[in-house]
């Protein structure tokens, strides 16, 4: 499906939007229900990796394919190894099946998991047996993905003795294993993240608990580029607060030096957003390492507004979908952007060309497909595989039709 998309005439009062509830909490929480059935979950996400995810954690025995969905695909890892009994097979997508996860395999092996890869070594698909994890030590590099780590620090309650992991090298998205953290500490269970160190204690059973799932940030991100580029938008973003566990809230600082500012209404849990008028920088530079999935969207806005950016601490970005740093330099070439990627970071430089109604490839990148729809306020766009944001914000084009932009799909 594609989506040509065009300027619209925007409403004349600020814009609702209803955005569902994290992704990345939500997959965090739904493994911890499986340990814990007394914890009810709501604003659960409506995205198609937490519904693998709720879908797979429903199997002891079988078959579960994950499609394209990397969270699903490393948490079930940990889970169904650690689950005693358990006999599955684990597999996904094309593309999934060339995304690496021998690191979390090595991990979980060391502690006695029994893992067999069906096809090539260091990637789905996966046979595992679930058995009783009695070690409680495990060593991990800490500079390739945090949702190993973060799929260890999830199962850590159901292991005998708890666990302590070693990260070794310097720990990307921080954000993300405190998010973990936190919500270990939510069900009581007192886990401990210092210098390079993590502790979860086993936890045979918790009290009565209601967890609430905060909306997603990263899909907030998307208003934000909107806003950014356009002459006078107001936008009212609903289920959000100050206090975030999302490393993405941070795009709050940051795009108030793209020209959007943010009202926190804690009282109604809403953030309204309008276009400032200050002053831009010549190039922004930011390290993301803690916030990689927000660099799509900044690299577009700022191409967008005519103006550079560096961009660092960008490694974790080749493993995803697609390699999203070759992804975007293909992607903003076509529209006129002179743009460099190396393995971590990326260079844009200042331009205010825009070729006109160019066809963007996603990649079967979710990410992609609404990174660069906002463009559709300064050019006539088409989005290729308009129908992959459902991996993550499944009423994203809707979404978008209500700021005014126009939306055709063939």
């Amino acid at each position: 499906m594609k989506a040509i998309l065009k300027p619209g005439t925007s409403p004349n009062k600020p814009i609702p939007i209803n955005i569902s509830g994290s992704k990345s909490e939500s997959n965090r929480m739904l493994i911890l229900q499986a340990q814990f059935p007394n914890i009810l979950i709501k604003n659960i996400s409506e995205s198609d990796d937490t519904k693998a995810l709720q879908e797979g954690i429903k199997v002891f025995n079988g078959t579960v394919d994950v499609h394209h969905a990397g969270t699903a695909m490393r948490f079930l890892t940990a889970y169904f190894a650690a689950k005693k009994g358990a006999q599955i097979t684990l597999t996904g997508s094309k593309r999934m099946q060339e995304r690496p996860i021998g690191i979390l395999v090595n991990a979980l092996k060391s502690l006695g998991a029994d893992i067999e890869y069906l096809k090539n070594e260091g990637f789905p698909p996966l046979k595992i047996k679930g058995t009783t994890l009695k070690k409680s030590e495990v060593k991990m590099k800490a500079d390739v993905s945090s949702q190993y780590i973060s799929a260890l620090m999830l199962v850590a309650p159901m292991l005998s003795n708890g666990l302590r992991i070693i990260l070794e090298g310097k720990t990307t998205s921080i954000p993300y294993i405190e998010m973990t953290l936190s919500l270990l500490k939510q069900l009581g269970i007192k886990g401990d993240f210092n210098k390079n160190e993590i502790i979860v204690p086993a936890t045979k059973k918790i009290g009565d608990k209601t967890l609430i799932v905060e909306s997603d940030w990263s899909s907030a991100s998307y208003f934000y580029s909107l806003v950014s580029l356009s002459e006078n938008f107001k936008m009212v973003l609903r289920s959000f607060s100050g206090a975030s566990l999302q490393g993405d809230s941070a795009l709050v600082q940051i795009y108030e030096t793209l020209g959007v500012q943010t009202v926190f209404n804690d009282l109604e849990k809403t953030i309204s957003l309008s276009k400032t008028h200050t002053a831009l920088p010549d190039t922004l530079m930011l390290d993301l390492a803690n916030t990689p999935d927000l660099a799509q969207t900044i690299a577009v806005s700022c191409f967008g507004l005519g103006i550079g950016c560096n961009l660092s601490g960008l490694h974790t970005l080749k493993i995803k979908e697609t390699d999203r740093l070759l992804a975007l330099k293909c992607e903003l070439e076509k529209l006129g952007a002179k743009i460099q990627v190396d393995d971590s970071a990326l260079m844009l430089q200042k331009t205010t060309k825009m070729n006109a109604a160019v066809s963007i490839e996603t990649y079967q990148d979710h990410r992609m497909a609404m990174a660069f729809a906002p463009l559709a306020l300064k050019t006539n766009i088409v989005i290729n595989e308009a129908e992959v944001v459902s991996k993550s914000y499944p009423n994203f084009w809707n979404d978008l039709q209500h700021t005014g932009i126009f939306c055709e799909f063939l």
